[in-house]
Order: C-alpha cells, then sequence, then structure tokens
C-alpha cells in the first residue's frame, strides 16, 4: 500500500479530486470525521493530511511514499525528494512587493521582510543586491506599512490584499504550482506503482491544459 500525504486545505481537497479522478479513491477521505489517515486496500493506497510545509520532510524520510507540495516549499526547504509532475493547480507566484511610492535606489542595504528567507537570499544573491533578512511568519503585509522593512518577498496569487494594503508588486521572482513528490527510495522500490499513478496524474493534467 502507498502512502500518500497531502496538505491539509482547499489545495489539498482539489489534490485528492485529481487522485479520484486517476482512479486512485478512498471514499472515507468524503466523510465528516477527525480521522487524519485514511486508506483503501481495493486502490492500494492510503492518505493523509498534514501541514503543507510538512509533506516534503514526510516523503523525504519515508513516512509517506508520495506526497503533494508547492514548489515554494520544495525551493525552501530543499528536501531530498523526486519531483515527478507539475500539477497546474494552486498556482500563484512568488514576487518582491512594496509601497506603491517605494523604488529601491540601490544606495542602502535593502530590508527584506519574508516566510521565505532561502528563496528571498537567493533571488537577491542572483541580481548581487545586498540585503538584510527580516524573518516573519504571518502579516508579511505590515512589514512595510510600518517601515519595518522596504520590501517583502511573498506569494502572490490575486493581488488583492497588496491593493488594499497600499502595495504593489515590484519584481515577479517565479511561479508556484503545486508539484507531485516521491521518496527516493520508494521510487526504485515501488518503481510500478508510483509510475502508474503519475501517467495517470500526467493524462489528467494535460487534459485540463
Amino acid at each position: 500500500m502507498l502512502n500518500i500525504a497531502l496538505p491539509k486545505g482547499r489545495l489539498g481537497e482539489t489534490v485528492y479530486d485529481l487522485f479520484e479522478r486517476a482512479g486512485f479513491e478512498c471514499p472515507s477521505i468524503r466523510e465528516k470525521s477527525r480521522k487524519l489517515i485514511f486508506e483503501n486496500e481495493k486502490t492500494g493506497v492510503r492518505y493523509f493530511w498534514v501541514k503543507p510545509s510538512d509533506v516534503p520532510i514526510y516523503v523525504e524520510r519515508g513516512a509517506a511514499d508520495l506526497g503533494v507540495a508547492g514548489k515554494d516549499i520544495i525551493l525552501e526547504y530543499a528536501p531530498d525528494v523526486y519531483e515527478l509532475l507539475d500539477l497546474g493547480l494552486g498556482k500563484c507566484r512568488m514576487a518582491v512587493a512594496a509601497k506603491k511610492d517605494f523604488h529601491d535606489d540601490g544606495t542602502k542595504t535593502l530590508r527584506v521582510a519574508t516566510k521565505f528567507p532561502n528563496i528571498a537570499s537567493d533571488y537577491y544573491e542572483g541580481i548581487g543586491r545586498e540585503i538584510e533578512l527580516i524573518k516573519l511568519n504571518g502579516s508579511i503585509e505590515l512589514a512595510p506599512i510600518l517601515g519595518l522593512s522596504d520590501v517583502i518577498v511573498d506569494i502572490v496569487e490575486t493581488g488583492t490584499t497588496l491593493r488594499e494594503n497600499n502595495l504593489e508588486v515590484k519584481a515577479e521572482i517565479l511561479p508556484i504550482s503545486a508539484r507531485l513528490i516521491a521518496n527516493k527510495s520508494s521510487f526504485r522500490f515501488a518503481d510500478r506503482e508510483i509510475g502508474l499513478i503519475t501517467e495517470k496524474m500526467k493524462e489528467l493534467v494535460t487534459a485540463n491544459d
């Protein structure tokens, strides 16, 4: 039986829909309960819900054979896993944002607030910009408004929150979407089962494009 880690929340539910349509359903997951683990011996799958940022950890350490994680989480934590497929779900972008009247003239160290210090560091290192990183865990938009930072690096979906707080995107770093990932050992020893799931999912993703 394959163990599959799904991210809690709306994205995870959409991802499970895809697995179900691919023929790997588990009816008990639709029941109203506080259970975290659901299995179907007939289809040979066991699903469990975890915090989105924890999915790569479960997969990397072998508690899950497969999982679904956002590209942002994969880049930020750099887990030792195989990235098998872009599912095309949860599409958004990682971007630099700031107050509308802010202009980086490059004369001083740029203060950058973010939940993603590794992604932010890699981006600014790549363009040769000296920065001071400020790691935050929530309400990133407040940082430039209250003068804690000059800019923020964060996920942008519709941009509504930015606009409502008089902020705007200054630069786009990379596109983000959900990816199917696999434990390296599982991929080697359960290659037929994992290959079948990947192919079925790929057919659905391609059909939706």
